[in-house]
């Protein structure tokens, strides 16, 4: 999984969000560790989604229920997008909805919790699938969501939620530990819901693979700081597994098989 900040998630239910890129740096003198060069998934043409129907179909074969989070989190209402449902970054950093471009075939995303217990507040996040005609369709988004958080550190998501002080961070294949995506976003913030007492932090992390990305978002409740603190347990490590999960559903469905 790539490393950085992320903005982003479930904006305001679904798509993705940008930020700003590390600075190139000089590359250092000695002999280089040996590193993967390429993903190691070939992408079968005859298998690749060319109509919205079969697109939407590996959406929803790709996109990650509440199982795929870990044991306890459970179906929201509505459960699933609207096929049409497009979210944008409107000029005044406010998402609205908008038209799907004529680049993305389908885009579903799958909405789970985790119930309030134990004092904890209710734990929202989300899972996006989102399938372009093209490999290089889908990097476009991944540069478009690096962009908008680099635009707009602060968004309002709807009225009474907005998040604030996003940083994000893009990594190809091979880079900041991404070995498992073409490439990876990572983007973090705070999270205000004029309903809950304080910040909250807020996590998206966003990959691709081949023509599909796939997004993953936390927004955080009374109870789950754990999620700033860089670590790989509780709701961390569920959103990465998320993440995982359907990086691999998406190369089952699109690689090449013998």
């Amino acid at each position: 999984m790539a490393a950085g900040c992320t903005s982003g998630g479930e904006k305001p239910d679904g798509k993705g969000s940008t930020g700003t890129t590390a600075a190139p740096t000089k590359a250092p003198t000695g002999t280089p560790a040996t590193t993967p060069t390429a993903l190691d998934f070939t992408p079968d043409p005859k298998r690749a989604p060319k109509t919205e129907a079969a697109a939407r179909r590996l959406a929803l074969a790709v996109v990650a229920g509440p199982d795929a989070w870990a044991p306890g989190y459970v179906k929201r209402t509505p459960y699933l997008s609207d096929p049409d449902y497009w979210p944008v970054l409107g000029a005044t950093c406010s998402w609205e909805t908008g038209t799907r471009p004529a680049d993305v075939l389908a885009s579903v995303t799958a909405y789970s919790e985790l119930p309030a217990v134990d004092g904890k507040g209710v734990l929202r996040v989300a899972a996006t699938v989102t399938v372009h005609r093209t490999a290089s369709d889908a990097d476009w988004e991944m540069a478009s969501t690096l962009e908008e958080a680099l635009r707009c550190p602060d968004q309002k998501l709807r009225d009474g939620e907005r998040i604030t002080g996003l940083m994000s961070l893009g990594n190809p294949f091979g880079v900041g530990g991404n070995a498992t995506a073409d490439d990876a976003i990572r983007e973090g913030g705070f999270y205000i819901n004029d309903a809950v007492k304080g910040k909250q932090p807020y996590s998206w992390y966003q990959s691709r693979i081949g023509q599909v990305t796939v997004a993953t978002v936390v927004k955080g409740a009374p109870g789950y700081q754990e999620l700033n603190d860089g670590t790989t347990t509780g709701t961390a490590q569920a959103q990465v597994q998320a993440l995982v999960t359907m990086q691999q559903r998406a190369q089952d469905e699109l690689e090449v098989r013998s």
